[in-house]
């Protein structure tokens, strides 16, 4: 089921998450709504708060980012309370956007490599290393289970432009493909 994704201006995207237990309620049909909905909106990441939930949960596929050939390269995972061990290499600005701010992107500085421990979706423990844009990527929807937005990593001078593009997000003056809550109707 597709399910409406959080706008900017929610106060759940401002929140830390919690870790969640094997019993929590319906996780596999939350697991597979959430790549539904993903897909829907042309995304390669989606994280629960993202839907409205403050857990440590999101999806992410980067083989539909990699050049035809290089499929291999990216991954398909789902990453359950998960936390950072460390991120390394040197910062490398690139440009990201958000399913939750749809049609505002900015150049964002992350380090190139991060180290993660987290859980499949069958509470298998991994400790894993992502490099180039998984490392990106996971570190973009990492955010947002720690309550933080891509556009808070922005240069003064950019948060200024799109301080009025984020008012209207919050109101609902925007047009996006996929559903959408708004925080102010």
């Amino acid at each position: 089921m597709v399910l409406s994704i959080y706008a900017y201006g929610q106060p759940v995207l401002k929140k830390v998450a919690e870790d969640i237990n094997p019993d929590y309620p319906a996780l596999k049909e939350l697991i597979e709504n959430m790549w539904e909905t993903m897909y829907h909106a042309n995304g390669v990441g989606l994280a629960a708060p993202q839907i409205g939930l403050p857990i440590r949960l999101f999806v992410i596929d980067t083989i539909q980012t990699m050049e035809k050939g290089k499929e291999a390269m990216g991954f398909k995972k789902v990453f359950i309370n998960a936390h950072k061990v460390e991120e390394t290499g040197d910062l490398k600005p690139y440009e990201e956007g958000c399913l939750s701010i749809p049609d505002i992107r900015g150049d964002v500085d992350r380090p190139q490599v991060v180290r993660l421990q987290y859980l499949d979706e069958n509470f298998e423990p991994h400790d894993d290393i992502f490099t180039g844009i998984n490392a990106r990527v996971i570190q973009h929807e990492y955010d947002h289970i720690d309550g933080i937005l891509f556009v808070e990593h922005l240069k003064p001078l950019k948060k200024q432009l799109i301080r009025r593009k984020l008012e209207n997000i919050k109101k609902g003056k925007v047009q996006a493909d996929y559903k959408m809550k708004f925080a102010i109707k």
